[in-house]
């Protein structure tokens, strides 16, 4: 029988996990998923319809605040070049984050130009103060079936 792995969970494992699960769901919704040779583009995949359009999409991994009622994950990353630490966006080199929760097994598709530059919440529950202008549902960008 096989036992589990004992890989640590760093950074780079959690990524693979999440852009595992992304993949997965793609295919379920029939999307055809083209992943680039090497790791030098700004975005993770490209998924194609059944029409020939395509989209390039960059992976992320959510996680949740101390209640459970806010996702956030980053919208940007590091580009580290000796000291030099900038934040570096991408806007105009991807077209979709698809941002994967582990807990609860779902996959949200957002588009790179709708949130900001470093970082990006989505909503699972209502505000304690019932505010709901300006708030970026969690429903609203589900990958489920239609």
């Amino acid at each position: 029988m096989l036992r589990p792995g004992r890989r640590k969970r760093d950074t780079n494992a959690i990524g693979e996990i999440s852009e595992s699960a992304i993949a997965t769901r793609f295919l379920q919704l029939g999307y055809m998923l083209l992943l680039p040779y090497g790791g030098n583009q700004r975005y993770d995949m490209m998924i194609e319809d059944d029409e020939g359009e395509t989209w390039r999409i960059q992976c992320k991994t959510a996680w949740a605040n101390k209640d459970g009622t806010v996702l956030t994950f980053n919208t940007a990353n590091h580009n580290v070049t000796g000291k030099n630490k900038q934040w570096r966006n991408y806007r105009g080199q991807c077209d979709f984050f698809a941002v994967y929760y582990e807990p609860l097994n779902k996959v949200y598709l957002v588009p790179v130009d709708e949130v900001g530059t470093v970082e990006a919440s989505l909503r699972l529950a209502p505000a304690k103060n019932n505010q709901g202008k300006h708030v970026r549902w969690a429903r609203d960008y589900e990958l489920e079936d239609e």
